[in-house]
């Protein structure tokens, strides 16, 4: 390869875009989809990306089958899949914790293979919620594991994670910048990974049972398991007390007073339902307001709903004569919800959601970096990791649920189930997977396949299968792939890897300079995202293989594996989950996690090596 490219003003534009694009994401003033359009229009404006190519990447294999298997993922949850591998797990570890954590974990990641990580962790949430709080493992001693194991299982095929979906694209594309004579880059088939991830999957879960295991059982008072107890809440939240009927009497001055109002006042206990005529509520609006005879549903302790009545002359009753059908545990509760970074929730305050008047959901408190907030809390404006306590019905908060805003990690009596569906949707994705591993068909016509089959057989409706699908994350992607298309046909790419090469001591051999991209991969992740990454550096690292007389698709497959090594910060859609319903900091994401993805870069690139 030539390595005395000049800088060209091409080159120059593409790297200031891929500068500007990490800076963005670092401050994280504009959201990601939002910084991702702007550059693609960047891309148009300037010339860099042909008009007829520009928008390709929103119809590209790699798109198509993100989309796909988001909603294979919605069809087997709606079958109740999970419910019946909880309760599996549970009757194969025979209440041995070890057991139970291997099992939970192993599976997850083999589930994680055929679908997006994120999609596979929400819908193990509620699951090791359902297995903590029958067994007494604390869950933080679960989660970190099980998220590890299902980015690890991503990478046992081509579209178990986003990097690998991107992989055969950006491979493809860069055939049209390959210098004369050089061999044609070949797509990989559906399983091509397989033993790769294997051995990611199977160091994992030593990891965790040998080593990373210690570091988990150092704090074993956090990531209680959340469960719809009063003790927990009490324990974690301060939400205590019983719930109690309040009746407004003529003399009270809550009269005329909105329910908004009335939480404000000294003393007030939780204000969770409001009877007003003949209407019951659950969650009331902020601005419905309290007249003569009108009944409050409060929780709280009987000191303090006694004083709080006395104060206000408002009749207490502590059995449930209005409430006692909207209060019952089975069709009611409190729950706990973790808000993804995807969330349109972020920065905005549960006033301005209007939680209550839009979705009936009550907002009790937040937790955030192990820091309980509860006084005005509706007043926070929220961040991607923290935890939201809500009072709802269960109805409610499954219909509120679907909107992927917020991820509930409580275990609760889910809307609509299809269990007479399970064999279906389990046929239809078993042919799903024979079809993929034909290497004559596209991945993302074999997803399709059993998403057609599942809406034609009713698994799925179709309003669920569109409700299933993250825009967000499609759009980040479908956005950003263009970039590293400019990268590569801009000549950035061969520029950057040419001066690297150049810079090294002669005779380093080829795997020392697959680890250091590998390095470089995953200090991009932690950065840009694991997407990011993938499309800026897989162009690069086919030129750097090139300049250094490597195979392309060894390096390229080792910056793809790479890009999923982020176990350290919620940067990667999979730790920002679980952050707040475990209850670690920052220092107790990096202590385990930083020597897990150090060895798995080492892992991949001897297991890529191996292999091909």
């Amino acid at each position: 390869m030539d390595t005395a490219l000049t800088l060209t003003p091409d080159m120059k534009l593409v790297l200031g875009l891929v500068g500007l694009t990490m800076v963005l994401f670092v401050f994280e003033r504009i959201r990601a989809d939002v910084v991702a359009l702007a550059i693609l229009v960047l891309l148009g404006l300037t010339g860099l990306v042909a008009p007829e190519d520009l928008f390709d990447g929103f119809s590209g294999n790699a798109v198509i089958s993100v989309m796909a298997t988001m909603i294979l993922g919605a069809g087997l949850d709606r079958t109740g899949a999970l419910n019946r591998l909880a309760g599996w797990l549970l009757r194969r570890a025979h209440g041995i914790e070890q057991r139970l954590l291997l099992l939970t974990t192993a599976v997850a990641g083999i589930n994680s293979s055929v679908m997006q990580n994120p999609s596979v962790l929400a819908l193990y949430l509620p699951v090791a919620s359902r297995l903590s709080s029958r067994t007494g493992v604390a869950l933080s001693r679960m989660l970190l594991p099980l998220a590890a194991a299902i980015v690890m299982g991503g990478s046992l095929t081509m579209v178990g994670n986003s990097p690998l979906i991107l992989l055969n694209d950006l491979m493809v594309s860069a055939n049209a910048n390959l210098p004369s004579g050089v061999a044609t880059l070949e797509p990989l088939a559906m399983f091509a990974p397989l033993p790769i991830g294997l051995a990611l999957l199977g160091a994992s879960l030593l990891y965790f049972r040998f080593f990373g295991d210690r570091l988990l059982a150092d704090d074993t008072d956090k990531g209680v398991t959340p469960a719809r107890t009063q003790s927990y809440f009490a324990n974690t939240y301060g939400i205590e007390g019983e719930v109690f009927e309040l009746t407004v009497g003529a003399d009270s001055p809550l009269v005329g007073m909105a329910v908004g109002e009335a939480e404000t006042l000294h003393g007030a206990p939780l204000l969770l339902a409001l009877k007003t005529g003949n209407e019951s509520r659950l969650a009331p609006p902020g601005e419905a307001r309290i007249w003569v005879g009108s009944v409050l549903g409060v929780m709280g302790g009987k000191q303090e709903v006694s004083d709080f009545a006395q104060n206000n002359f408002l009749r207490l009753s502590s059995r449930l004569r209005e409430f006692g059908d909207l209060f019952n545990p089975s069709r009611a509760g409190i729950s706990e919800a973790v808000v993804p970074p995807t969330s349109r929730y972020i920065g905005k305050t549960a006033r301005e959601l209007q939680l209550r008047k839009q979705m009936g959901l009550s907002l009790l408190a937040v937790n955030r970096d192990k820091v309980v907030h509860n006084d005005n809390v509706r007043e926070l404006a929220l961040r991607a990791g923290d935890m939201l306590v809500l009072h709802s019905i269960w109805t409610d908060l499954s219909d509120a649920s679907k909107g992927r805003d917020f991820v509930v990690v409580t275990d609760y009596p889910k809307g609509e189930q299809r269990p007479h569906k399970f064999r279906i949707a389990m046929v239809i994705f078993a042919i799903t997977m024979l079809i993929a591993l034909s290497s004559r068909i596209p991945a993302s016509i074999a997803l399709m396949t059993g998403v057609a089959g599942m809406l034609v057989t009713g698994v799925l409706k179709m309003d669920e299968a569109y409700a299933a699908i993250n825009w967000k994350t499609v759009f980040l992607m479908a956005c950003l792939i263009p970039l590293g298309w400019a990268m590569d046909s801009s000549g950035a790419a061969a520029w950057i890897a040419g001066h690297t090469i150049e810079r090294l001591p002669e005779g380093l051999p080829l795997w020392v300079i697959e680890v250091m991209v590998g390095l470089l991969t995953t200090a991009f992740a932690l950065v840009i995202s694991q997407v990011g990454a993938t499309i800026v550096m897989v162009p690069m690292a086919i030129n750097v293989a090139l300049a250094a007389g490597g195979d392309p698709t060894v390096f390229a497959l080792v910056t793809a594996l790479a890009a999923s090594n982020n176990l350290m910060t919620p940067s990667n859609p999979v730790m920002s989950m679980i952050t707040g319903p475990g209850g670690y900091t920052p220092r107790d994401m990096w202590r385990a996690g930083a020597p897990l993805a150090l060895a798995c870069i080492v892992i991949q690139v001897a297991a890529v090596n191996l292999l091909f």
